[in-house]
């Protein structure tokens, strides 16, 4: 079961998703720019993962630095 308000979100695709579209990614604003939700493309109705604004950023710069492997 999704938390509430999750199914509102306006998901969208990264634009590094592979053109297959069989390993996207899709991720949402949270409600007041909060944080992002993040969710598996082919499962929008499974698992949600929700990320605060300093922790996506953090991710983000550890997989841009290449720190993630």
């Amino acid at each position: 079961m999704q938390p509430d308000g999750i199914g509102k979100l306006h998901w969208f695709k990264s634009s590094h998703s592979g053109g297959s579209s069989s390993e996207c990614v899709e991720m949402a604003t949270l409600e007041g720019s909060c944080g992002v939700a993040v969710r598996d493309s082919k499962n929008p109705n499974g698992g949600v993962l929700t990320f605060t604004v300093e922790a996506w950023t953090a991710f983000l710069g550890d997989v841009q630095g290449g720190r993630l492997h």
